[in-house]
């Protein structure tokens, strides 16, 4: 009966590691049609002119953002949650290790979503991949 006990309990334990590993491999990767939910909120002027992790000089006017687990240069659309409004950024940037905002964008972006007054919005961010897709943005 002891042995039955530890038995089960470690295929519980090994269940939930697995199945918690398999999770997290799929939101992390930039495989086209992965779905993630977050807050997203959007660059201060002060970094406008500054590099961005992959090399290019950011601009409040691109349609880019910011995400710590996508590849760099992947194409993702982002929906705000409280209007339904889209627009596709490419990520060109990371957000600061302890930040655990989803996604930061450009204020173009942020305009185009409706939520600068906000300040941060909760959105629904799905990858399309490195290419863009042609996508229709509402």
């Amino acid at each position: 009966m002891k042995h039955f006990i530890f038995l089960f309990v470690g295929i519980i334990l090994f269940s939930v590691t697995v199945l918690g590993q398999s999770k997290s491999k799929n939101t992390r990767n930039g495989t086209p049609g992965k779905i993630q939910y977050g807050t997203a909120s959007y660059y201060a002027d002060k970094f406008n002119g500054r590099k961005t992790s992959n090399g290019e000089i950011f601009s409040q006017k691109k349609l880019t953002g910011a995400h710590n687990r996508l590849p760099l240069g992947t194409w993702v659309k982002v929906t705000n949650l409280k209007n339904r409004r889209s627009v596709v950024v490419k990520i060109n940037d990371r957000l600061h290790h302890r930040n655990r905002r989803l996604i930061d964008l450009s204020k173009t972006a942020a305009q185009k979503l409706d939520y600068i007054s906000q300040g941060l919005t909760k959105v629904k961010v799905e990858v399309l991949g490195k290419n863009p897709l042609p996508v229709a943005v509402k």
